[in-house]
């Protein structure tokens, strides 16, 4: 009796080490996309031109702008890492963020106009 009991207690603890779940790895969860809104009247305005200001995205996210003013807008990047091409009334434009540190911009057509995004 003491040898049955001995191999259903060695089964058991093969069973639980070798783990029992054949359950995939589930995949990765891409970055997220970001809105950026060029608020109307933005030609006017200095930080408050693009709604959210700051935004602080992952590595690999990819923000789009739309432009909600009644004029042509563009991004550049201060440091000239990035810009879009100009952005016409209702249009939107985007950029994919690989590289971690913080992007201030404007609009190269409205110097004035200032925002930052920190990708982490």
């Amino acid at each position: 009796m003491s040898f049955r009991v001995s191999i259903i207690v060695l089964s058991a603890s093969c069973l639980a080490a070798c783990g029992g779940s054949s359950a995939a790895p589930s995949p990765p969860v891409p970055p997220a996309a970001v809105s950026i809104s060029i608020v109307a009247g933005a030609r006017i305005l200095t930080t408050t031109a693009y709604v959210p200001n700051p935004v602080n995205i992952q590595r690999g996210a990819t923000v789009t702008w739309t432009n909600n003013d009644t004029t042509t807008h563009n991004n550049i990047a201060d440091g000239g890492s990035f810009s879009t091409p100009d952005i016409p009334p209702g249009g939107t434009a985007s950029v994919t963020f690989q590289t971690a540190g913080a992007f201030q911009y404007h609009c190269g057509l409205h110097p004035g106009m200032g925002a930052t995004i920190n990708v982490q």
